[in-house]
């Protein structure tokens, strides 16, 4: 087992005062925080509770929403590698009913860059059933001025229900059964789930954290907060674990893809497929790889659901809705992940993720 020296919290200041402010503000009741550099972590921490009366611990499973949806691209990446699929192929040809209403030249690259125009069709209600969800979206018609891949507009869940039915169709399997099979294990990451079942939601019991609107006196989220939100599947969305796992994922993809992928797949995933394209759901030019948003600062503004002001042209990860930010730095060989369970309204979220991962920069001399 290799042990990492771990420096004294004292070391991350900046960032833990942004933290312990947020619990004392009620923008969350706790978070999780994970940072490496070159494969040592700096620090492995959990503040507040992960719910009321609960103390928040670095081995608390914390929803990621958003943040996970880099699991789902790369579950995709690896049919690429297995010749079973293309990153252009279209998904008519795996999913034949998806092709009415104009969508016949959506490929799964358009999926992947967020340019496929399903936007429209987010969020999709989680009461409906997964063949249900696939109906309206197979029967959705584009906008007759929407061309894929010409324009972009971030798709939270839509897109990502596509390409779970095309992991299912092409791979035999539920994304979540292909990502326990192919990839958790590869990257560390023994409690990472997208959904589990009942018995790990009994096992799971009070190691599992709440999410809260903390928009204004901080309430439970019915949904996620039930044994219904833990064991349903929302690929893209849905995926828990304790935030250092995710650290873990990109410490796997700093160091080349490991035996999760090959090293020419890492940097197509996470290189600009597409760039300088006005986002219309962010309203900001975002860059994209294949299922990675690229730091996109730019004319002096942070991009929304970014990484830091200080953070390379090189950056990639993902976010996840009012919680939640993971990233990989190429440029400095840093890796950084934090969970925070209070969603205050994006105003609000947006000052807390640029502070957080601003302060980061800053404590370790990287402004």
């Amino acid at each position: 087992m290799i042990h990492f020296r771990v420096p004294e919290l004292g070391n991350f200041h900046r960032s833990i005062e942004v933290i312990k402010t947020g619990i004392r503000e009620r923008l969350h009741l706790g978070a999780q925080l994970y940072v490496s550099r070159a494969g040592e972590v700096l620090i492995d921490s959990a503040f507040g509770e992960a719910r009321e009366g609960v103390p928040m611990t670095p081995e608390t499973i914390t929803l990621w929403f958003s943040a996970g949806k880099p699991l789902t691209a790369v579950a995709i990446a690896q049919l690429v590698e297995r010749g079973l699929i293309q990153w252009n192929t279209r998904v008519g040809e795996i999913i034949p009913e998806f092709t009415s209403g104009g969508k016949e030249n959506i490929t799964l690259a358009h999926l992947l860059t967020h340019t496929a125009g399903l936007h429209a069709l987010d969020p999709i209600d989680s009461a409906l059933s997964w063949e249900e969800k696939l109906e309206r979206i197979n029967e959705f018609a584009l906008p007759l001025d929407w061309v894929p891949g010409e324009r972009a507009a971030y798709s939270s869940t839509a897109g990502w229900y596509v390409l779970g039915e095309v992991m299912e169709r092409v791979g035999g399997e539920s994304l979540d059964r292909v990502l326990r099979s192919q990839s958790f294990g590869k990257c560390g990451m023994a409690n990472t789930r997208l959904c589990l079942d009942e018995a790990e939601v009994l096992k799971v019991g009070e190691h599992g954290a709440f999410m809260y609107d903390t928009s204004a006196v901080p309430k439970p989220l019915d949904f996620w907060n039930s044994k219904v939100g833990f064991t349903t599947l929302v690929p893209g969305g849905s995926a828990r674990g304790p935030v250092r796992e995710l650290g873990k994922f990109y410490e796997t993809l700093l160091r080349g893809g490991d035996a999760l992928l090959n090293p020419e797949t890492v940097r197509a995933m996470t290189s600009r497929q597409r760039a300088e394209v006005f986002d219309e759901t962010f309203q900001f030019k975002t860059d994209t790889g294949y299922g990675f948003i690229l730091n996109s600062n730019r004319d002096g503004l942070q991009m929304p659901y970014g990484y830091g002001r200080a953070a390379s042209r090189e950056t990639f990860g993902h976010s996840g809705n009012q919680s939640s930010c993971a990233f990989a730095d190429l440029a400095r060989q840093l890796v950084v992940a934090w969970a925070c369970n209070g969603m205050p309204g994006e105003r609000k979220h947006q000052q807390r993720q640029r502070a957080i991962n601003n302060a980061i920069y800053s404590d370790l001399g990287l402004a």
